[in-house]
């Protein structure tokens, strides 16, 4: 019999020109939100990063080498890139090098247009985008997500080139490092990959040291766990709702040191000395979760994007910190888990990315339109802020159980999430070998 035509929507989704054609679309649509939107969605960049490169480049203090700073030595280059066109144009030039990043990760989700397959993976990051609003593009994370989403989707393939793409993320943002972790868990050729990342993190310190930074360069460590509850963090947030409900102490204040609202009141203080410790046992738990995964013969299409995705979420919701451009990390995780699944190499990704989808929905929701309301201790926002936290404790715990359930899944093959046969060799960062 011969093939029954494809449906319409389905046609439309496997077509690269017009995915592509959204891609542009939307980021026209996010870079006019933060060029000429309410609520000062670009503040950080034209605000604060070239405050930082003004005083570098006009009295030659480099924060990072000449202080401490919050973030890894490497955030220093893409603020130095945005200079490029003048100081005038630093917003514009941050968001054309956002979109330019952007699409150089849309093009190999895509393979460059061979993996057809692959394509609605990349309408699922265009919704997500979309979702998320304009802080998809207006902070240092709108580098470091398509640099790991490069990473991860080569680095089954290639360790090596996937892990330098994630070790010079993580140098200008921590977080990667969690993508990097479940690798070496997930992955056999974990010694290429750890060797890769060592290299270059050593290699970035030694220039660093080399400029004159000192004991600078691992500042972002201290200055981040020193830190108090920010406001819209899954913890910070029941302290915004005692300060709602009048109990003495309880207010919303802004941290001039940190650059941010956080939160104060009855144990705020010893929440805020506990979190880190906390954060560090989930993530320990987890990585031992991916190993007995591992030892148990769980395959790495199976096993990678839930662990990836598990390490993410935590340093998401088990955080003192919930700045709304985390939101966007969930995309690296959940392209690598559709991804892999299209190309029939492990478990549906569907409810993780549905989940994500309603979670970047709400933080445009808080952020960055009403945000206001929100330190106001409007009830309406306050709501949309719990919800979106609770969101990120649901898709932590839907990315563990996928670990714990992925080896009883080689001992009860009805358990097992798609009954189909596991390829030995994994790439989803070649089409031809998909």
């Amino acid at each position: 019999m011969p093939d029954e035509p494809r449906k319409p929507v389905a046609a439309v989704l496997s077509n690269p020109a017009l995915s592509w054609a959204g891609f542009i679309l939307v980021h026209l649509w996010l870079g006019q939100l933060n060029l000429r939107g309410p609520g000062y969605p670009l503040g950080d960049v034209t605000g604060v990063y070239k405050f930082w490169m003004d005083q570098a480049l006009a009295a030659d203090f480099w924060v990072g080498m000449d202080s401490v700073w919050v973030y890894p030595i490497g955030a220093l280059l893409p603020m130095l890139a945005a200079t490029a066109l003048g100081p005038e144009q630093y917003g514009a030039t941050w968001l054309t090098m956002a979109m330019i990043l952007d699409a150089v990760a849309f093009g190999f989700i895509t393979g460059w247009g061979r993996a057809r397959e692959r394509t609605a993976v990349a309408w699922w990051w265009v919704a997500f985008l979309l979702m998320l609003g304009p802080i998809a593009l207006g902070r240092i994370d709108s580098v470091t997500v398509p640099l790991a989403m490069v990473g991860v989707i080569l680095i089954a393939a290639r360790p090596r080139v996937g892990a330098v793409m994630l070790a010079v993320a993580t140098w200008v943002k921590v977080w990667p490092a969690a993508l990097i972790v479940a690798a070496l868990v997930a992955l056999r050729g974990r010694g290429q990959i750890l060797a890769a990342s060592v290299l270059v993190s050593a290699g970035i310190v030694f220039v660093a040291l080399v400029a004159g930074s000192g004991l600078n360069v691992f500042s972002f460590i201290t200055e981040q766990t020193g830190r108090g509850l920010q406001v819209e963090s899954p913890v910070g947030s029941t302290w915004a709702w005692l300060a709602f409900a009048g109990v003495p102490g309880a207010a919303v204040y802004y941290d001039g040191d940190i650059l941010t609202y956080q939160v104060q009141g009855p144990g705020v203080e010893a929440a805020a000395a506990v979190m880190t410790p906390v954060l560090a046992l989930v993530v320990l738990v987890i990585v031992g979760l991916g190993v007995r995964a591992v030892r148990a013969g769980t395959p790495a299409g199976d096993l990678l994007p839930a662990l990836a995705l598990a390490l993410v979420a935590a340093l998401i919701a088990v955080n003192k910190v919930g700045s709304p451009q985390f939101v966007g990390w969930l995309a690296v995780p959940v392209v690598l888990g559709l991804a892999t699944s299209a190309a029939g190499l492990g478990r549906s990704f569907r409810v993780p990315a549905a989940i994500t989808l309603v979670i970047a929905a709400l933080t445009q929701v808080v952020y960055p339109y009403l945000y206001g309301y929100l330190l106001d201790l409007n009830p309406l926002l306050l709501g949309a802020l719990t919800a979106r936290n609770a969101l990120e404790f649901v898709l932590l715990g839907w990315a563990i159980r996928a670990i714990v359930r992925a080896p009883l899944a080689q001992r009860h093959p009805q358990l097992a999430p798609e009954h189909k046969p596991q390829p030995t060799f994994w790439s989803i960062g070649d089409p031809r070998l998909d």
